[in-house]
Order: C-alpha cells, then structure tokens, then sequence
C-alpha cells in the first residue's frame, strides 16, 4: 500500500537507521516498528473476560478440562460438506420436481 506519512525528525531518523541497517526500505522498516510495538501492547495488556491469549497475541476462549480440540482440518472439513449440500440443494430444489401428470 502506498501513502505519504509526516514524521517528526527523530521518528524519521530511528527508522532510517533501521532500514539502512537491514537493508530494506522506509516504509518496511515503520512496518517492522508497527508490528513491534503492536505486539509489545498485546503482551503487557491482560486478556479480557476469560478469555486467553494464545503465542501470537490473539484472544481465544481457552479449552476446559476434558474437552476435546477443535482443529483446522475439522473446521476445513465441516465447510466442504456444507458446501457440497448447499450444492445438492442447488441442482435439485424441493418444490420445483415435476409430477408426471404435470407434463
């Protein structure tokens, strides 16, 4: 994404540094301080309303005892069979079959 940002000189001078440092750009080097001090934030604040905060900062609702785990691959699974029925549903609507009397 391309924009134009005014930055006070010291702001302007740590991400030059930076970026010359690690020979990237400007713009990847305000995007590295961004995601650093995004992350610093998610780690200080505690979570809200019993929920937990998973390896990378994100809220989750946290498993109970002996409940079983829902993976990616289930969830990918539970998408395709509704989509697979919805499908279904498409080629053949109720209501719309034709009785032989009608033809």
């Amino acid at each position: 994404m391309r924009t134009t940002v005014n930055l006070d000189d010291e702001a302007y001078e740590l991400a030059t540094l930076r970026a010359r440092a690690k020979g990237i750009s400007l713009g990847a080097a305000l995007g590295e301080f961004i995601r650093e001090a995004q992350e610093a934030r998610c780690q200080s604040m505690p979570p809200h309303g019993g929920l937990a905060r998973g390896p990378k900062g994100m809220l989750m609702l946290p498993a109970r005892k002996g409940s079983s785990v829902l993976t990616t691959e289930m969830v990918k699974k539970a998408i395709l069979k509704m989509e697979d029925e919805e499908d279904e549903r498409k080629a053949f609507p109720v209501g719309r079959q034709h009785s032989r009397r009608s033809l």
